[in-house]
């Protein structure tokens, strides 16, 4: 009895093999991964800061209550700045590092004629020759409102533009809360209380970015 010899067995190429071993790949990386559309991915991305939506949040909810809680009667502070600037700057106010004091304050008195944006206040009891004005805008300059309270800081901040844009936003809001309703030229005259916040540049000007008048 004859027997023939066992069929040779046949080789597969070894490209075939690495293609087939790259389709599996591409085929489990299809599978596993998940497509979102432009809106989706755009709503995951990290939003960058908003200026109006942080004065809107923080103004009325925490900016003006911190101030009218805080704020020290106008005359007895500028006396305190007049014995011992640094002593009434760490006992009243607050400031970033080695920056200005600022301070909130209250105070009554006659307001004069509106020129350049400032309203001059005739406030009694103030050390000679000091003068008071309050900002009315339409611009409104300075960081007083955001560096009076002491809980907004640089360090909530990604840089210097949005720590600046935050500073801007809480100025706009008090000229549409505040400003945008009160009639400015009527107050020519008359008596007048105020709060609001001030940084201390010299006790001789004090410039008030006001939260209130009334």
């Amino acid at each position: 009895m004859s027997t023939s010899p066992p069929a040779a067995r046949r080789r597969v190429p070894a490209g075939w093999v690495a293609t087939a071993a790259i389709v599996a790949l591409l085929v489990a990386m299809a599978v596993s991964t998940k497509y979102r559309s432009v809106e989706a991915a755009a709503a995951a991305a990290p939003k960058g800061f908003d200026p109006a939506a942080f004065g809107a949040e923080n103004y009325d909810a925490k900016v003006v209550p911190a101030i009218k809680g805080n704020a020290v009667e106008l005359p007895a502070l500028l006396k305190a700045v007049e014995e011992d600037k640094e002593a009434a700057g760490q006992k009243y106010g607050k400031r970033a590092g080695t920056g200005p004091y600022n301070f909130a304050v209250k105070g009554t008195g006659t307001a004069g004629k509106p020129t350049s944006g400032l309203l001059p206040v005739d406030v009694p009891g103030l050390p000679d020759g000091a003068k008071v004005y309050l900002q009315i805008g339409p611009a409104i300059n300075g960081t007083a409102l955001r560096d009076s309270v002491g809980f907004i800081t640089f360090g909530q901040f990604v840089n210097q533009v949005d720590f600046a844009d935050a500073a801007t936003a809480l100025n706009d809001q008090m000229r549409q809360k505040l400003l945008n309703g009160l009639d400015i030229a009527a107050l020519d005259g008359k008596k007048i209380s105020f709060t609001g916040a001030f940084t201390l540049l010299t006790p001789a000007t004090v410039t008030i970015t006001p939260v209130a008048v009334s």
